[in-house]
């Protein structure tokens, strides 16, 4: 144009440095974005790293074959491996104890195991670990014996193991059904008890107790007390066996029936039921206790197997119950082994095949081929880590076993499994015992309904007073109230959440046991009192209500919400005397059977909702804030009132920012782990009441994790529940965004 100013041109190396920012920040934004994604992704292929050996399968690998060591001692009938898996022992017909290398079988002594005349006529192996074994004669007598191996150290500080035989009850053999033969005997011992079943040919059981009487003077030192009991006629008998505790023994009888005989008492002994274990045409062939003496594995002619334990009744004495049934062997069932320490056990069958199950997680893990001749007795170490079987044509076979994690499988982790000492099956979570024979429950169903129902009452509690407070504030509020309440929520969201999980454990929790009526009368009556105070503002004259500029009135409501609650609170207590004895928990546990733990699902989802708010509120409050002035003012151009504005073009137009909010602040809440971790009892019960306690995934892995053993069970379960926190967040947030986005495409044209 003529006399317009000329524009200043802007040199070459000006907009070369631009350009140079420009680029530098688009490269800056690519890389802090794909490293984002790259961090996210490594996150999830390293807890993969560490679920996936859960999931690996067993292995075993062949470590050598000899002949049976010393086979002039006489025939195998118990094979046995101490725990460095360096020396074995065998007890054969002779009476007689082989200590053997088991890498080689070499002979490295042979021990005599009673001086008793008659022959031998029953043996029988004791309790897992203990090493310890049985013997009866013809002449009605028995005796005790372990092997033991003591570890010292040589020159150049070699590891020496000296095997020996122990008689704990003493070398002279006991004397049980004097000039009876015995055909079957079980031992089970103890530091100051020891039972003993011993079965004569004429049928009989024969219970004796054998307890330690000491002084005050010589604790170390007393003798052995027998208490003897008969059981007359019990039938043709296969196997006896007594449990752990020594209150209750077992016979089983070659027709596949189970005794269940109670031997609490000394010096009695009661029948107390039956259990057919054995149908049909089959024949039972081997019977073992599971590691801690709870279960029975019951194995038959056609290569069946299946796990028993007694179950309570509602009337009488617990009966043996079927649990479960495995995949079939391959031929029919010679020897069960169990683990020492856990649930797992071994099966060796006439087609020369061992075979590695699980109890609690219901499967056979592996089966192997190990001699082209039938097995008849098998040896786990007791780490489970080898197993030495001896086949018909007197070789031994040496394996090794790769089994780190058996006990993991898809029913254990989501399906209910009945557990040992359960009246039925359910879902559990119980890492840990003090007990050597705890039976693992790896449950994370309770976890993830935990983490769910935590979510569900949180969200409850907090969208509806953060996108209210949104609405209002972004719409209604003058500009200076906004000025001070947004600012003020929004500082809230930096509160720690330990801060907020202490309040409520310590403080609102007993708070709200002590006023549990007075609490829901708040809740009640909030909604209706707020909606009359309201239209009570509308009775105020017109004069008197110029006073408060537009925007304001929502100051007001403070003062009648302290009265609303301060009036439920009041009425809470008389009324609760009045109805419910002074009592309200005490009375929906006793009338209505609704347990009540004072940090409960309700105080979770108020301190969770508190933590919640701030995140939703902000969010949904911009979305609101952010939709154009000219759809409202074209709206209320077109007559349309102020509440119709809101709710038929601001809060559609805003719907995505809104729905963002949400799952963002669902996303928080799934993830938080102080406040459930302090304020829920941290009890992993799958119960809906909002009365009762639970545990979340975050939770759990805070507690649990510390005490696990790195590379364990455990330790790799709880990584596999970070991960199930991983994806269930992952597709929280992905279907949040494709809701979002159909939400922005469809009312984009407003």
């Amino acid at each position: 144009m003529p006399g317009a100013a000329p524009r200043p041109r802007i040199s070459a190396r000006l907009q070369s440095w631009r350009h140079l920012k420009d680029r530098l920040a688009t490269v800056l934004m690519e890389v802090g974005g794909v490293g984002v994604i790259v961090a996210i992704l490594l996150i999830f292929f390293y807890l993969l790293l560490v679920v996936a050996p859960l999931f690996s399968s067993p292995a075993v690998n062949a470590q050598g074959s000899y002949a049976t060591p010393d086979a002039a001692a006489g025939r195998t009938l118990h094979l046995a491996m101490e725990e460095q898996n360096i020396l074995g022992v065998r007890i054969t017909d002779q009476a007689q104890a082989v200590f053997f290398r088991v890498a080689d079988g070499e002979v490295v002594r042979s021990v005599p195991l009673t001086t008793a005349k008659a022959p031998l006529t029953a043996f029988a192996a004791g309790e897992l670990g203990r090493n310890e074994f049985i013997l009866g004669y013809a002449d009605g007598s028995v005796t005790v014996a372990r092997a033991a191996f003591a570890t010292r150290y040589g020159a150049e500080q070699q590891k020496i193991i000296e095997p020996a035989i122990e008689f704990p009850l003493g070398e002279k053999p006991i004397v049980i059904a004097k000039g009876k033969a015995i055909e079957h005997v079980a031992v089970r011992g103890g530091d100051d008890a020891t039972t003993l079943l011993a079965v004569t040919h004429e049928q009989d059981l024969h219970v004796v107790k054998m307890e330690k009487e000491t002084s005050l003077l010589a604790e170390d030192e007393g003798e052995w007390q027998a208490k003897d009991t008969v059981v007359e006629a019990v039938g043709e008998v296969f196997s006896v066996l007594i449990n752990t505790d020594q209150r209750a023994a077992y016979v089983a009888l070659r027709s596949g029936e189970v005794i269940n005989i109670d031997i609490s008492r000394s010096g009695q002994a009661q029948v107390l039921n039956r259990a057919q274990v054995v149908k049909g045409e089959e024949q039972l062939t081997a019977i073992r206790f599971l590691a801690g003496g709870i279960s029975l594995l019951v194995g038959t002619s056609n290569g069946n197997l299946s796990q028993w334990f007694p179950v309570r009744q509602e009337t009488g004495p617990a009966q043996l119950t079927l649990i479960r049934s495995f995949d079939a062997a391959g031929g029919a069932i010679a020897s069960i082994v169990p683990e020492q320490r856990r649930k797992g056990f071994f099966v060796a069958d006439d087609r020369g095949q061992v075979a590695i199950y699980h109890s609690t997680a219901n499967r056979q893990l592996l089966r192997e081929p190990v001699s082209g001749s039938a097995i008849g007795l098998l040896a786990a170490s007791p780490r489970a880590n080898r197993f030495l079987a001896q086949d018909a044509q007197g070789k031994c076979h040496l394996w090794q076993v790769e089994n780190e994690h058996p006990e993991i499988s898809w029913s254990v982790l989501w399906g209910k499994v009945w557990y040992e000492s359960y009246n039925e099956p359910q879902f559990t979570w119980q890492s840990s015992s003090a007990s050597n024979d705890f039976e693992p429950k790896f449950s994370l169903v309770p976890l993830v309904f935990g983490t769910l129902k935590a979510s569900f009452y949180a969200m409850l509690f907090a969208i509806p007073m953060a996108i209210f407070g949104a609405i209002y504030t972004a719409y209604f509020m003058s500009p200076r109230m906004r000025g001070l309440v947004k600012p003020a929520i929004e500082i809230m969201a930096a509160l720690p959440t330990v801060i907020l999980g202490f309040l409520a454990g310590l403080w609102l929790a007993p708070a709200i046991e002590r006023n549990l009526l007075g609490t829901f009368l708040f809740l009640l009556i909030l909604p209706p009192g707020t909606l009359l105070v309201a239209f009570a503002w509308q009775l105020v004259p017109a004069t008197l209500r110029s006073h408060f500029s537009d925007g304001w009135q929502g100051a007001l409501l403070v003062i009648p919400l302290l009265l609303i609650a301060w009036l439920a609170f009041s009425l809470g207590i008389p009324l609760e005397h009045q109805f419910f004895d002074g009592n309200a928990p005490h009375w929906l546990a006793q009338e209505l059977g609704w347990k009540f733990d004072q940090r409960n699902s309700l105080v979770v989802g108020i301190a969770m909702g508190v933590a919640v708010i701030p995140t939703i509120f902000s969010i949904s409050e911009d979305a609101i804030f952010s939709v154009p002035k000219h759809l409202t003012l074209g709206s209320l151009a077109l007559g349309a009132t102020p509440w119709q504005t809101m709710v038929r073009v601001v809060i559609l137009t805003a719907s995505p920012g809104i729905f963002s909010a949400v799952m963002i602040g669902l996303g928080r809440a799934v993830g938080e782990t102080m406040i459930v971790l302090m304020a829920t009892g941290n009890t992993p019960v799958m119960d809906p009441s909002i009365f009762q306690g639970l545990r979340t995934l975050s939770a759990n892995i805070a507690v649990e994790m510390p005490e696990s053993e790195v590379g364990s069970t455990h330790y790799r379960v709880l990584f596999l529940a970070a991960l199930v926190l991983f994806v269930l967040t992952f597709m929280f947030n992905t279907l949040a965004e494709v809701i979002r986005q159909r939400l922005r495409v469809k009312y984009s044209s407003l």
